[in-house]
């Protein structure tokens, strides 16, 4: 197909105005749904919908909205309105975004009810109060706040032997820092917090009468989406009231958000706060990995034919736009998330089409395979603070030269190791939410060594351009049907290889892992 195709840039338009789902948004584009997860998401019970950024889970949530019947509604709110702001305020302001959308949709939900409006306008009320009124220890957050941020800082700053081990490094940037400042969080703020705990009976009752002068409808599902945008330590506070304010009621919570960079639940001197998966909550999984590439890659198809079909294309025209490996290799870039996938087939179609060709093969996916690898660094650093944006660029070099030393793409590491050292197990999983790293498969056995392992393969970005590597580098193709088999024979990152690398990593990381490849390949 020419690149001036009327059916090519419709297709083209359709994507990009769907590359992020919103509401209001221009085509209804449906959540193509490969198993259960759209039944799940419009039931009345309360879930949590895990997966990376850019597989769908907003788009689940807008499209099971669709599917429900007249008797139940659902309100949406984006926690990133709420990114910087301070606990418990935050709550509060969560809290009264629900409320107003039930307000705004009073009349045509629940009817022209004097009582209703009466409910719902008392508790915004009350929470406008709570929200304005004089908080003495707001100062004293901030300060906790900064003292964590700079301990933090100063111990990531210590690599070349000023820190104590790497164990402690990496623990005081991700879990151990995270599960402090819960605790304080919890004892600065803990008057402003027993307040709404003393209000959440009456709020109930409230809620409970309003639904009973309601009777058209019988229960409404709270959209949560990007709880991760939250400062973590608050987290599991914000889900636990939810859950509270949940429980009893016709209200049930639908969460999304990435696994590894959220907290639901913690246990704070016995006392549980939170939710609890498969008790308070039952997991919805929509990400697809390359630990079944088939099914990964069938799905991304879908999604791009159904793109294909609102813009006048048939199956085959679709077809016509790859050759060889090139959609295969396409996904292999995205990391399997469809977002990335199609954000990478525009820009390689625009690239290989301007340059003569008119398909999309494994080499046109390979040249853009770097600027992709750039703007997934560019996400971390944005999304990451302190102590650790450096210790998850630390890692992303560790992980990078040692698939460069052992000349493979695909690593294996001791499932052992991985329950005994929390912090490198935290590492690795949040390079798999930025996808830096890809899941490929758990519970292997090694052709060399006992025990059981969980494999991963380092992102094409990391090395598909290095020229330097071409005839020296064993790429494993994770498509391939004995991808499964030779994992089995791929090399082990220990504890000892991985302490070397961390310890010698250089102090401009940014620079390194973004180093010039052309300068690279001359060296």
């Amino acid at each position: 197909m020419q690149l001036n195709d009327p059916k090519l840039l419709k297709l083209r338009q359709l994507i990009t105005e769907n590359l992020r789902v919103q509401r209001g948004g221009n085509d209804e584009v449906p959540y193509i749904d490969v198993g259960n997860a759209l039944v799940d998401a419009s039931a009345r019970q309360n879930h949590t919908i895990f997966a990376r950024r850019g597989c769908g889970k907003t788009l689940l949530l807008h499209h099971s909205t669709r599917t429900l019947d007249d008797s139940i509604k659902s309100v949406y709110l984006n926690c990133e309105d709420f990114k910087r702001h301070s606990f418990p305020n935050v709550l509060i302001e969560i809290l009264d975004a629900l409320f107003g959308e039930l307000e705004s949709h009073l009349s045509g939900w629940f009817g022209r009810k004097r009582r209703s409006r009466q409910i719902i306008h008392g508790i915004r009320q009350e929470l406008a109060r709570k929200r304005t009124a004089a908080d003495e220890h707001e100062e004293a957050v901030r300060t906790v706040a900064a003292s964590e941020q700079s301990r933090s800082l100063n111990a990531s700053a210590g690599v070349k032997g000023v820190a104590p081990g790497v164990e402690s490094q990496i623990g005081a940037a991700l879990g151990e820092r995270t599960k402090a400042e819960t605790e304080k969080t919890f004892k600065v703020q803990s008057s402003k917090l027993r307040d709404l705990d003393m209000w959440l009976p009456k709020l109930k009752q409230e809620v409970r009468e309003f639904f009973a002068a309601s009777t058209n409808v019988k229960a409404v599902l709270l959209q949560i989406d990007d709880l991760y945008h939250l400062r973590r330590s608050d987290q599991p506070y914000v889900v636990d009231y939810i859950h509270r304010l949940c429980k009893d009621l016709p209200l049930y919570f639908k969460i999304a958000t990435l696994r590894h960079a959220s907290t639901l639940y913690v246990d704070r001197e016995g006392q549980p706060i939170g939710a609890q998966e498969r008790h308070d909550y039952q997991p919805i999984n929509i990400d697809y990995t390359f630990s079944d590439f088939r099914r990964t890659r069938d799905q991304n198809w879908q999604i791009l034919q159904e793109f294909g079909k609102l813009a006048g294309l048939q199956g085959a025209d679709i077809s016509s736009l790859f050759k060889g490996e090139g959609f295969d290799r396409l996904v292999m870039a995205g990391g399997g998330v469809p977002r990335d996938t199609l954000s990478l087939f525009l820009e390689v179609l625009s690239t290989a089409q301007s340059q003569g060709g008119d398909r999309i093969g494994k080499d046109e996916v390979r040249i853009l395979s770097r600027s992709n690898f750039e703007r997934r660094i560019e996400e971390l650093k944005q999304d990451s603070e302190g102590g650790e944006q450096d210790t998850l660029m630390r890692g992303i070099y560790v992980l990078r030269e040692f698939c460069l030393e052992k000349k493979s793409n695909a690593f294996v590491i001791s499932e052992r190791l991985l329950q005994q050292r929390d912090d490198l197990r935290n590492l690795v999983y949040r390079l798999l939410d930025y996808r830096i790293v890809h899941n490929a498969g758990a519970a292997l056995t090694h052709k060399s060594q006992a025990g059981t392992y969980q494999a991963f393969v380092i992102d094409i970005g990391c090395y598909a351009h290095l020229r330097k590597l071409e005839g020296r580098f064993n790429e494993l193709d994770i498509s391939s049907v004995d991808a499964k088999e030779r994992l089995r024979s791929m090399p082990i990152l220990g504890d000892d290889e991985f302490k070397n690398l961390w310890e010698s990593a250089p102090a401009e990381l940014e620079a390194e892992l973004l180093k010039d490849p052309v300068a690279d390949d001359a060296t």
